[in-house]
């Protein structure tokens, strides 16, 4: 097979079909996307759909809060039902350090109009009743946050770019990248060869190894994150918010009849490795026993494993290389990829364009690390 493309991205989650879509519905034609598995097939699939614009970095919580906009209009622009519950993210908070530190947050996010507030501890156990306030100091909670269905925005995202003109590749592994000087002429695939002058990295836990077929550094790390759905939970409330015990990472909303829940390992080591295993259990009872007993008595219905995409500072990888010609890049999302789609597909496609992106997003290229320009986020799940 030999294709020929204005645009070849890579991967076929959240940002590899975002992007996709906006640059089909830009106009520009003869855009590749190549999956190297299903569509959502990655990360994605395995996220715990959590959207949210409570972040303590400027460009997160405006990427953040434009996205919960398009989600908010997603089904009447793409036709896609994503099964958003705007239900609100609550932080709970036990330390005054995390305390002060959320409240400088809240100050910011409502300078950016996101309206997130500062609760009691009684405020909010009233939110989410299944928590004790034992040792809770305060929280924080936007009613605007909330949840969806990741696999539901990638195929929506994709049946709107193929209506656009747009080409998508399942199956179809990505084996090299070619170099003319320092410009881009093909993708090497396991399908054959796509001639192209660019290429867009949104292959999320493996995209190092794509910059690495240019010679680009994307520091890009996996690291595996467990999630569990319990059985039904009689008497859910159905505006029970997306549930965050800050000091643990415990985290749980609600899942069909049942709870999605999962927390961070701190004995996990980076790696590919999407099994599943045991080993964080203790772990997570103890966080439960602590924050959460009612969450004790469930039994698990189902478990699943996938990657986080970790950078350094555990901020995105946004922008476009110096060093070649006409290779981007939005990988590196550390966990707040999936609700930060919409907006980052609307930025790089600007990029590729050359216009002027709604939000400047420069501080986020690969090259601060090398320029020693880090920028951390405080506000992580």
């Amino acid at each position: 097979m030999n294709l020929q493309a204005r645009v070849v991205i890579v991967g076929g989650g959240v940002m590899g079909t975002s992007i996709a879509h906006h640059l089909a519905r830009a106009g520009v034609r003869d855009v590749v996307l190549v999956e190297r598995d299903e569509l959502a097939a990655g990360s994605t699939s395995k996220a715990a759909g959590g959207v949210r614009a409570q972040f303590s970095d400027e460009l997160n919580i405006r990427l953040g809060a434009h996205s919960l906009e398009a989600f908010g209009r997603f089904a009447d622009e793409i036709g896609q039902d994503i099964g958003l519950h705007r239900v609100g993210y609550l932080f709970l908070l036990s330390t005054p350090e995390e305390v002060a530190s959320f409240e400088a947050s809240v100050r910011l996010q409502n300078s950016l109009g996101v309206p997130s507030r500062m609760l009691t501890p009684q405020e909010a156990r009233r939110l989410s009743p299944l928590i004790t306030t034992d040792g809770l100091l305060a929280a924080a909670y936007s009613p605007d946050d909330g949840h969806c269905t990741p696999e539901a925005v990638v195929h929506g995202y994709a049946a709107a770019a193929r209506a656009h003109g747009a080409r998508i590749l399942r199956h179809t592994e990505v084996t090299g990248i070619e170099l003319h000087g320092d410009a881009i002429t093909a993708v090497s695939t396991t399908l054959g060869r796509i001639a192209t002058d660019t290429v867009i990295c949104a292959a999320g836990a493996w995209s190092k190894a794509v910059g690495a077929m240019v010679g680009v550094d994307l520091p890009v790390q996996p690291l595996r994150r467990q999630i569990a759905v319990t059985e039904p939970v009689p008497g859910l409330p159905p505006s029970l918010p997306m549930t965050i015990d800050f000091t643990t990472s415990l985290y749980f909303h609600a899942e069909g009849p049942g709870l999605l829940l999962g927390m961070s390992d701190p004995d996990e080591k980076p790696g590919f490795a999407t099994d599943t295993h045991d080993r964080w259990i203790p772990r997570l009872y103890e966080a439960m026993q602590h924050r959460a007993p009612a969450l004790l008595d469930l039994r698990r219905a189902a478990t699943w494993a996938g990657l986080y995409e970790n950078t350094p500072d555990h901020n995105a990888l946004i922008g476009e290389a110096s060093s070649v010609s006409r290779f981007l890049y939005a990988t590196g999302f550390s966990g707040h990829g999936f609700l930060q789609g919409p907006a980052v597909g609307e930025i790089v496609r600007d990029l590729y364009l050359g216009r002027v992106p709604f939000l400047d997003v420069r501080p986020l290229s690969a090259g601060r690390f090398a320029a020693d320009a880090p920028r951390p986020e405080a506000n992580l799940v």
